[in-house]
């Protein structure tokens, strides 16, 4: 898991995330919990459960790793049930864009 959080740190695009003030929550069901606070360029990972995310994500850590590596499209894992989204789920989609692959 911790491999996982570090490649979402390396991955950051400050340029991406500036004006963003969200909090993604991820529930993993093979790990345990962990948020992203993005504050304006800012990244802050921490384990647990935020308060009140932005966006809640359940999945496992494979799925997870699938999708930052772009092996997984995200669309394609929620419409089969890999990932479930609850909250702010269009936030969801500008993962990919905060944290691009390449």
């Amino acid at each position: 898991m911790s491999q996982t959080l570090d490649t979402l740190r390396s991955r950051f695009d400050p340029q991406a995330a500036s004006g963003v003030q969200e909090v993604f929550q991820f529930h993993f069901s093979d790990a345990d919990d962990h948020y992203v606070v993005i504050n304006d360029g800012t990244l802050d990972i921490q384990p647990g459960e935020h308060d009140d995310p932005s966006v809640s994500l359940s999945m496992s850590t494979d799925t997870l790793k699938g999708i930052i590596s772009g092996e997984v499209n995200g669309m394609t894992a929620f419409m089969t049930g890999k990932l479930k989204a609850t909250g702010n789920i269009m936030l969801a989609t500008r993962l990919n864009e905060i944290f691009p692959s390449n």
